[in-house]
């Protein structure tokens, strides 16, 4: 199979993905905005890898996984939202 991009390519951009979002995290210190999305970038980059993974064992199973990755992504996101408004509303400020 001559293709363009073989399999690892997607491998690794899923995990340059993931050491964006972690890299987001650890260098980050006083932005409760920017902590968010990078954990959301996180998660993004794991589901990418997931599903890069899945189809190249051709594996339904982490393709399942995959969707309950995106739904825990979604209901983080929800909650840190919430929780970053009643920070405001109490500090009229969101920086650490």
């Amino acid at each position: 199979m001559n293709t363009l991009f073989n399999n690892t390519v997607y491998m690794d951009v899923g995990l340059m993905i993931i050491y964006l979002g972690m890299a987001g995290l650890l260098l980050n210190q006083s932005n409760i905005i920017i902590s968010i999305i990078s954990i959301e970038i996180l998660f993004y980059g794991i589901n990418y890898y997931l599903i890069t993974v899945s189809t190249l064992l051709q594996d339904i199973q982490g393709l399942i996984i995959s969707i309950f990755v995106l739904t825990s992504a979604a209901g983080e996101s929800a909650i840190a939202l919430s929780l970053l408004m009643v920070y405001f509303k109490i500090f009229k400020n969101i920086l650490l």
